[in-house]
């Protein structure tokens, strides 16, 4: 998938666990596992505010693009 969560990096920036992310931002523990690992389909705003809100940071921490084969045009 092109676009890689970096929620576990910003985690360990702020020195702050998953269980206490889920717990701060009104989520289970295992969507936000799901998060973490990619897994999911999509994400709400306001989760992700939340999240950038608990965390100090802005949706771009979390969130990269990294193209791949399949991104590119066939010319």
């Amino acid at each position: 998938m092109p676009v890689v969560v970096n929620l576990d990096v910003m985690l360990a920036r702020r020195k702050m666990r998953s269980k206490e992310l889920a717990a701060k931002i009104g989520i289970t523990e295992q969507n936000l596992s799901l998060l973490k690992s990619g897994k999911v389909r999509g994400v709400r705003f306001s989760t992700l505010a939340r999240i950038c809100a608990e965390l100090d940071c802005q949706p771009g921490d979390l969130l990269e693009y990294q193209p791949g084969p399949e991104d590119e045009d066939e010319t």
